[in-house]
């Protein structure tokens, strides 16, 4: 079964009651029992949702896994897999990613014993320089937020794999449309459903997905003993939000390099980061992992200053000025007060991540309309 046709139908059944060909939104807490523990298959809430059941078999089918887990947020899915380590065990992430993920790493489960290394793993020799006997997991996103670097997933995974160590892929700005991190090697691949996958910007909600069932059931048991899970209704959001995501990401990756070439033609422009960009440095991997380019660019000004890039950002007329990414409408973001904030300033810089950087969602409206509106911003 090929993708668009995944996106509409895997795990997707009519409803047997009704035939309702949409999912139904379960909107309930408790199931009742015939007798005590003999059930239909759900118990309470919390525990199983027959939207979440769907949604979840859904997402391990787009991901090609065997197992999908839907949690609160993107963080509450990063919060469960870091919940698999104990005090001692060593996690190596990326140096360039995103904001939440470095806080809840390094101000959370810091302080319950983890370590954290973060390295370019845009280049192999850190990684293997890196790595301990301690190592237990390398987590990895690609491209990565805000800089859109890529990291080899077929290369890494077979160096954690020599080591028995778990590798992690955030898939966020790509999509299981446009990368399949499990096929390349990967054990886990995380998800901030809130973005492309939901797609519309109305609902909030993170998935892991694997193949290794005992590792699943620790994953769903953590799900339920901790409680980070996603209501019925947004759950039926998703489904709904996934039927399209092939059409819309067609559009989102057509936009984006149309405006990536803009902006790199632009005399106030210096720099601009869009893997689908013959001079980006990864050119050539991201055409070998990635079926698209996706739509996310970043860019800076000539002469760096942050008054300038502030200017421009308030200037938008169609791009919106907002967190997050990933919708339909195109947005704005400035990732060093924003949605990398909780990074110290001197690592933000150390990784390249300059205060004068815009960040971009770029969505599916008309391209002419987008490249109008950076046209009149940056001036």
């Amino acid at each position: 079964m090929k993708f668009a046709t995944k996106a509409i139908h895997a795990g997707v059944e009519p409803d047997p009651t009704t035939g309702a060909i949409m999912t139904p939104i379960y909107q309930t807490s408790t199931y009742v029992q015939e007798s005590p523990g003999k059930h239909k298959g759900y118990e309470y809430a919390r525990t199983q949702n027959p939207t979440r059941t769907v949604l979840q078999n859904n997402l391990a089918a787009l991901e090609n896994g065997n197992y999908g887990i839907c949690y609160s947020s993107g963080l509450g899915a990063t919060d469960a897999i870091l919940k698999l380590y104990k005090p001692g065990d060593e996690i190596i992430a990326s140096a360039d990613l995103y904001g939440g993920t470095y806080r809840i790493m390094v101000r959370v489960f810091q302080e319950y014993g983890l370590k954290f290394k973060f390295v370019g793993l845009d280049n192999l020799a850190n990684l293997e320089a890196a790595i301990t006997p301690a190592t237990k997991m390398v987590w990895i996103e690609t491209p990565t937020n805000p800089l859109l670097r890529l990291v080899d997933i077929k290369a890494v995974a077979a160096i954690t794999k020599a080591r028995n160590i778990r590798l992690v892929v955030d898939n966020t700005f790509a999509s299981p449309y446009l990368q399949n991190p499990l096929d390349l090697g990967a054990d886990i691949v995380v998800h901030s459903v809130t973005k492309y996958l939901g797609g519309h910007s109305d609902t909030v909600m993170g998935a892991v997905v694997l193949n290794d069932e005992e590792t699943a059931q620790r994953l769903a048991f953590i799900q339920n003993a901790c409680g980070a899970v996603p209501g019925p209704q947004d759950c039926f959001l998703v489904l709904r939000g996934i039927k399209t995501l092939h059409l819309r990401m067609q559009r989102h990756c057509e936009n984006a390099l149309k405006i990536a070439q803009f902006l790199k033609q632009h005399p106030k422009v210096s720099q601009v980061n869009y893997p689908g960009l013959e001079d980006h440095p990864q050119h050539e991997l991201a055409k070998e992992q990635m079926r698209g380019f996706g739509g996310m660019v970043s860019f800076t000004l000539h002469g760096d200053s942050l008054e300038e890039a502030v200017r421009v950002m308030e200037s938008f007329q169609v791009f919106s000025l907002g967190e997050s990414l990933g919708g339909v409408e195109s947005l704005c973001t400035h990732p060093a007060s924003m949605t990398h904030a909780s990074i110290p300033k001197e690592e933000r810089e150390k990784n390249g991540l300059k205060d004068t950087l815009i960040r971009l969602s770029v969505g599916i409206e008309d391209v002419d309309d987008l490249i109008e509106d950076l046209k009149q911003a940056i001036g």
